[in-house]
């Protein structure tokens, strides 16, 4: 390992926060108390602060319910994260994951088609999914996806690599 290339690697994409390993709760709260500071000791609005620390808990918090549901042993439960900050002042919250191809291409889809819609059609598809009972979320995005579009500056970006076992390695990231 190579922590010099690593930390260059980092300094260059304005890194600010990253994380791969098996994800917990306690964790993710851990994570999220640090990334909060973070965020305060960097004067980030309060606005962008809570808006970047949504995204963060809603993305990791999915990861982790998908591994458990789908009973994902502790090396394939993990989770890649990464918060940086772009040339103009941005956040980039990004996630990754490995999924089972079909699921992956099926948020594929839910992401893409989430980039379609402007902001006044995220929040009607965000009311429209609020009013939903509850369970019914595999019909559509869920309340946290529609939640992290809302909040994005530009369409939330995603993608899916094929791996060798047959998965797909899903990344989200989501720009504030």
């Amino acid at each position: 390992m190579n922590l010099l290339s690593m930390r260059k690697s980092y300094l260059e994409q304005r890194i600010m926060l990253c994380f791969n390993g098996p994800i917990s709760r306690s964790l993710i709260e851990e994570i999220g108390n640090a990334l909060r500071n973070y965020l305060n000791s960097q004067q980030a609005t309060p606005t962008d602060a809570m808006d970047v620390f949504a995204a963060y808990i809603e993305m990791t918090q999915n990861i982790r319910h998908y591994a458990m549901r789908l009973g994902y042993d502790e090396e394939t439960a993990s989770a890649t994260v990464a918060v940086a900050k772009d040339a103009q002042g941005h956040y980039l919250v990004s996630a990754g994951n490995l999924v089972e191809y079909s699921d992956g291409e099926a948020l594929l889809r839910t992401i893409e088609s989430l980039a379609k819609l402007d902001k006044q059609e995220l929040k009607q598809a965000y009311k429209k999914q609020l009013r939903m009972p509850r369970g019914n979320e595999s019909s559509g995005a869920g309340l946290g996806l529609l939640d992290i579009a809302r909040k994005s500056s530009e369409p939330m970006r995603a993608s899916l690599e094929p791996l060798p076992d047959g998965r797909g390695f899903f990344s989200l990231t989501a720009v504030i």
